[in-house]
């Protein structure tokens, strides 16, 4: 069952799986949490799921902020494979607040029939704030995956969405730097009145278009996507002190740019290894939490 159009570069990768077909038991697992404002802190206020996604229980684990819901998004399949349609929505009451993550990274399989594909949808009310930050994603050789995303944001809410892309699994074997087929992603966005605020995709075909050249990936090896959809002040203050530049000895570069219609940031990082990206991705998380809610971010956990 696909939940949205197939895009022209999903169309060669339509033929049906052999094992389980597409929209058959497990291959459209399904996630809806909605978060609610009650008292000083917010809560996970209702949840439904498919399997084989689930949540942690709701943890108020970071020093930073108690007040504020943790929810891990867990699935114990092992990774997306041919076939999957995953969709999930997550939506924050007006003046509620909420992280989401991932347990760890994202692993999408080899694939020799079609292509799997994550549908998202966000809705932020008046005032709400949400951190979406899930673990990097890995496309392994011979993968097809999109991944689209669709926001509703009000004018006084917040959205903090990342998105770590991996080149692939770098040390297995020989290496599988780019050996993917299809890697296509997209979000929209849009006011509660409809009005568009952006759209921002982003197609990588490897064996079209090589990806280990100057202007796009050139020897860098991961990529790091941040939106943040906030109103004009809080961009601006975020604006002058995120961290960009070109670090050729360390091996990262990263730029900060506007989007349009006074939408808030796109914040970019390249980097051979994943953990200069993640440190970058989290520098900016702190500076926004700060300048959004005046709350600092929580020491990094030892295990991570």
């Amino acid at each position: 069952m696909n939940l949205a159009p197939t895009p022209h570069e999903l169309l060669p990768y339509l033929d049906e799986p052999p094992q389980h077909p597409v929209g058959g038991f497990g291959k459209v697992p399904m996630l809806r949490l909605r978060f609610e404002r009650r008292g000083e802190r917010s809560i996970l206020a209702s949840m439904e799921r498919r399997a084989p996604l689930l949540v942690l229980k709701t943890l108020y684990c970071d020093e930073g902020m108690p007040e504020l819901p943790v929810v891990y998004v867990i699935s114990n399949s092992g990774g997306i494979l041919q076939g999957d349609r995953y969709t999930m929505d997550f939506a924050v009451a007006a003046d509620a607040f909420a992280h989401v993550t991932s347990q760890s990274a994202t692993k999408i399989h080899e694939m020799d029939v079609n292509h799997a594909s994550q549908i998202q949808t966000i809705t932020l009310e008046d005032g709400a704030y949400l951190e979406y930050l899930p673990e990097p994603v890995i496309p392994f050789a011979r993968s097809r995956f999109l991944m689209r995303t669709d926001v509703e944001i009000a004018p006084s809410a917040t959205l903090l969405y990342g998105e770590i892309l991996m080149a692939g699994r770098k040390y297995y074997g020989e290496g599988e730097l780019f050996k993917f087929d299809v890697y296509s992603c997209a979000v929209h966005a849009k006011r509660p009145d409809g009005s568009p605020l952006f759209v921002e995709k982003y197609l990588i075909e490897p064996a079209r278009s090589a990806v280990a050249r100057a202007g796009v990936m050139g020897d860098y090896h991961v990529y790091g996507n941040v939106l943040l959809l906030t109103p004009p002040a809080v961009a601006d203050a975020v604006a002058a002190r995120a961290v960009t530049g070109w670090n050729r000895g360390e091996g990262w570069a990263a730029g900060v740019s506007r989007l349009p219609n006074s939408a808030g940031l796109i914040y970019k990082i390249l980097a051979r290894e994943s953990e200069p990206v993640r440190q970058m991705v989290r520098d900016f998380w702190t500076v926004v939490r700060a300048e959004a809610v005046g709350r600092p971010v929580h020491r990094k956990f030892p295990w991570r």
